[in-house]
């Protein structure tokens, strides 16, 4: 069995107010063509789809346009999404009974029976083979959200429940399963060790549960497909525990990235390959380093200039990070001034400002713009200022918590 392994799309994503939409649809184009080439069983797409819990029309059009050709390609293709901590759980399982005609399988969120128990049966998707029958079973694990693994039967402990859910799961998979087929997980998760990129990755923390363990899957687990952490890795090492990153560089901070997908390879139980297939990038992300103003003019006006010829929705997007010594009421107009004719789109200008601090010459203080602070760097900075004191542990906790309630996704 071949399958596909893809993660966060984070369709409808802006950078900086700037649209993502044709990079987007440069990359499921690319997608179809190598489904088409190399005829996997299985599509396996882990999670963050969409950037936002109410996703623009737009966004939600390329995601189904995409699953309809995919199916009009190869109808043999069986497609499992799961929805990301970005997701509304209940929008990806909206048009579940649809798209189940089409061999997509959308899961969202985890159920719980009337007896306490783990619904484990939805979550356990059959993945045929090119001669129709079942070669492995789809763990499919949704982001689970503090509501969903707490409470009555759980507990009050978030890595407690999450704990049991796979262990009920899997303990069902395997079960279910017969001689020679791979059990594959698909899960939307931080796990431990994974590198993350601090400009586009909403945290996950509930807490003090900042990343799960990879013991979660226990080796009874051919191939765990990952997603979250947009930079491609393998967990701990292990060539069976993979992110695949996501298909396009979602912040400056991933410029260095080789997006892909992994093309993963089975025979009977056993894993024999994982390997990646690099995304061309429709459009480049370009930085210029915080120098003083004089040196970003004179690099801005070494940038190549306009091909009249060129497609514009293909120039790169510009982030400009200048280093001053005082205001510049006019930074934004000389800087785009020097733009002029210039092949590239600017989408954000830094300014950071050296100064001197309690008489030490040998510190500096920069400005520091919100969208650079995490949600909890901003909550400790302004309980810094109300009560003059550090905030204590409990509630960073508390406040971790509300936080997770707050991006929940609303019924659509």
């Amino acid at each position: 069995m071949r399958l596909f392994h893809t993660s966060d799309w984070h369709l409808g994503q802006n950078l900086h107010g700037q649209d993502r939409d044709f990079e987007h649809a440069c990359f499921l184009e690319w997608l179809l063509g190598q489904l088409k080439a190399h005829s996997p069983e299985a599509l396996l797409i882990a999670g963050d789809i969409f950037d936002t819990v109410n996703p623009p029309l737009k966004a939600q059009e390329r995601l189904y346009d995409f699953i309809i050709s995919a199916h009009e390609q190869n109808p043999n293709l069986t497609i499992v999404m799961i929805a990301g901590n970005h997701d509304s759980g209940s929008r990806i399982e909206l048009p579940a009974p649809l798209m189940r005609r089409l061999h997509t399988h959308a899961l969202g969120r985890v159920l719980w029976l009337d007896d306490g128990q783990l619904d484990a049966e939805r979550l356990l998707i059959p993945l045929p083979n090119a001669k129709g029958k079942i070669a492995a079973w789809c763990l499919a694990l949704p982001f689970l959200r503090p509501a969903e693994v707490t409470g009555a039967h759980l507990g009050d402990d978030y890595l407690r429940g999450i704990g049991q859910v796979h262990e009920w799961l899997i303990a069902a998979a395997n079960a279910k399963r017969k001689k020679g087929q791979a059990l594959i997980a698909i899960s939307h998760a931080h796990m431990a060790g994974g590198s993350v990129s601090e400009d586009s990755e909403r945290s996950l923390i509930i807490g003090n549960a900042e990343a799960l363990p990879a013991s979660l899957f226990d080796n009874s687990v051919g191939y765990v497909a990952l997603g979250h952490l947009h930079k491609p890795q393998k967990v701990n090492g292990e060539e069976r525990i993979r992110y695949s990153g996501s298909p396009i560089p979602l912040s400056f901070s991933e410029i260095g990235y080789k997006h892909q997908i992994l093309d993963v390879t089975f025979q009977g139980q056993c894993l024999v390959s994982v390997e990646p297939i690099l995304i061309p990038r429709s459009v480049d992300l370009q930085r210029l380093e915080a120098a003083p103003l004089a040196d970003i003019l004179k690099q801005l006006a070494n940038l190549p200039d306009i091909d009249l010829l060129a497609e514009t929705q293909r120039h790169p997007w510009l982030e400009v990070r200048v280093r001053l010594d005082e205001p510049q009421p006019d930074l934004r107009q000389q800087i785009e001034s020097a733009l002029q004719g210039k092949a590239v789109r600017l989408v954000r200008i830094a300014a950071e400002y050296a100064g001197k601090r309690g008489g030490d010459d040998t510190d500096d203080e920069r400005l520091i713009e919100l969208d650079q602070l995490t949600p909890q760097e901003l909550f400790s900075r302004a309980w810094q200022d109300s009560y003059g004191s550090e905030v204590d542990e409990q509630t960073l906790q508390d406040f971790a918590v509300l936080l997770q309630e707050v991006q929940q996704e609303e019924q659509p």
